[in-house]
């Protein structure tokens, strides 16, 4: 195997060997408690501009294939692991990691510590950092890291999100409906029963999009059309929506004046419903500010209290900025909070049908916990 190193801000290096395309990228280095669905994360659009290492020491036992895709390509910059499995023991592969890097035009490292990696994270918060398998001399690759660009002011978004409008067809494969849903025959039910009637028409603003998010929304009785994150108010009106869902994305959420500014004209004239970065839109778009995390969340395995209910939910995540709570304008109310270290997780809008959750509600991979959510968003349209 050729040889990678990475490259921190700080000055750190970690050489492994490199299992994936070769090159040279930058991007803000962080880390995922998954301990499987690793094929989403790869696909998932807001990691665009991150290199990511996985706290699970083993990645690739089961390979990749069609049914684990959440856009149309490898997001990421570059895919830090411990130990990156050379087969595939799964009878649905169509092949392995390392080989689905390779032809994505990843950069891969394995054979290092990344215990030792994450604890740095953790410690020191998220870097931006230099991963190479050309430039391997630990001064250059950290000379590369200081001087690489920050996420921090970046529009990330218009790198991700689609240029035309478009319908989604798409529904949830029987193996992904929530188990809460009862059997029928063998099969799961395309949607649930107390949806019933014509489906509610749902323009998806698109910031960089998880599939599976249109898929629930498919599920629970919508009608989706996908329309870039760049469109007006006024554009997305003229669809005559019965409802808006604002996705998630990539990046900052503050530079994004212009999905801002659609958000703050739809609120009030139409039911909102805002996942992750489209939770920080809603909150910008009210007034409130947003702050970096230290280390961001990102695993399938974060606990978040529903402050209606009482109940705890384990939920997908990945973000690494979250709503100040203490520019939290009137009209705003917290509905869940994250278990780990408090920051809002959920919020609803007082005078005005809007609501959103900072964590992944359609998981892929992760728990089925939240998936309530899409159909309360249906009822929200109701």
């Amino acid at each position: 195997m050729a040889r990678a190193a990475l490259a921190l801000e700080d000055g750190t290096v970690y050489c492994g060997d490199s299992f994936g395309a070769a090159g040279t990228v930058s991007g803000e280095v962080c880390f995922n408690t998954s301990m499987t669905g690793y094929q989403e994360i790869l696909t998932d659009p807001s990691y665009r501009g991150q290199i990511l290492t996985m706290t699970t020491p083993e990645m690739g036992i089961y390979g990749v294939n069609a049914a684990d895709i959440e856009s149309n390509a490898l997001q990421l910059s570059g895919f830090v692991v411990r130990h990156a499995s050379r087969t595939a023991s799964n009878f649905t592969a169509t092949g392995t990691l390392g080989n689905y890097l390779i032809q994505a035009g990843i950069i891969g490292l394995t054979g290092i510590d990344t215990r030792a990696l994450v604890r740095r994270l953790r410690m020191r918060g998220a870097m931006t950092g230099v991963l190479s398998t050309e430039v391997l001399d630990p001064l250059k690759l950290v000379s590369l890291a200081k001087s690489a660009p920050s996420l921090l002011g970046r529009d990330l978004v218009r790198e991700v999100m689609p240029t035309v409008i478009g319908q989604w067809q798409d529904s949830l494969d029987p193996w992904a409906m929530p188990l809460e849903q009862p059997l029928e025959g063998g099969v799961y039910p395309k949607k649930p029963t107390s949806l019933s009637g014509a489906p509610k028409h749902v323009i998806a603003l698109d910031y960089g999009m998880k599939w599976n998010i249109a898929r629930h929304l498919t599920n629970s009785n919508c009608r989706v059309t996908v329309v870039p994150g760049s469109a007006t108010a006024e554009e997305v009106l003229h669809l005559q929506p019965d409802g808006v869902f604002l996705s998630n994305g990539p990046g900052d959420p503050e530079p994004l004046d212009y999905a801002i500014g659609t958000v703050r004209n739809l609120i009030g004239r139409v039911p909102m419903f805002g996942i992750c970065l489209g939770h920080q839109l809603l909150a910008l778009a009210c007034g409130a500010k947003t702050f970096k995390l230290k280390f961001g969340h990102r695993g399938a395995n974060q606990p978040v209290l529903d402050l209606n209910t009482g109940k705890v939910e384990i939920t997908s995540q990945n973000h690494g900025f979250a709503v100040d709570e203490s520019t939290l304008p009137a009209e705003l109310e917290v509905t869940h909070r994250n278990l780990n270290d408090d920051t809002i997780e959920g919020l609803r809008h007082r005078n005005a049908v809007a609501a959103s959750v900072q964590y992944h509600p359609e998981a892929a991979a992760g728990p089925h916990d939240s998936a309530y959510l899409f159909e309360r968003f249906h009822q929200m349209m109701s």
